[in-house]
Order: structure tokens, then C-alpha cells, then sequence
């Protein structure tokens, strides 16, 4: 499944809101609020939100022999 169906509302990945700086969001209905804020208007857009990045797998455990037949 690529997203989630039941999305945090947040003004940071609202479609009503444009980002003006890094903590700052312009929202069509309230103005200028926090990127952690939302309303009861909020609307969500996929292309705004940013995943966290992958963790990296820890290959410092294992040992040869878990790579031999």
C-alpha cells in the first residue's frame, strides 16, 4: 500500500496550504499558521508530504558463514 488511509491532519501537506517558510504555512481559509497545526477544512495532497527516509539494514552482524551453502 503506498499511503495510508488514515493521514495525521496537518497544514504541512494540507492542498489549501502553501509553504512561505520553513515553519511557516499559508492557508487559504485561516492565513499564516504552523506546519503542525490543521482545521476542520483540511484536504490532503500525497505530492506535499515528504516520507521519512529508509533505515539502513545493520550487515555488521553477520558473519561469513550466514553467506555460504
Amino acid at each position: 500500500m503506498l499511503f495510508q488511509k488514515d493521514i495525521e491532519p496537518r497544514c504541512a501537506y494540507c492542498q489549501r496550504g502553501a509553504q512561505l517558510e520553513d515553519d511557516k504555512i499559508l492557508c487559504v481559509r485561516k492565513g499564516v499558521v504552523s506546519p503542525g497545526g490543521s482545521c476542520r477544512r483540511f484536504k490532503y495532497d500525497p505530492l506535499k508530504r515528504v516520507p521519512p527516509p529508509p533505515v539502513l539494514p545493520d550487515f555488521s552482524k553477520l558473519k561469513d558463514e550466514d553467506f555460504s551453502l
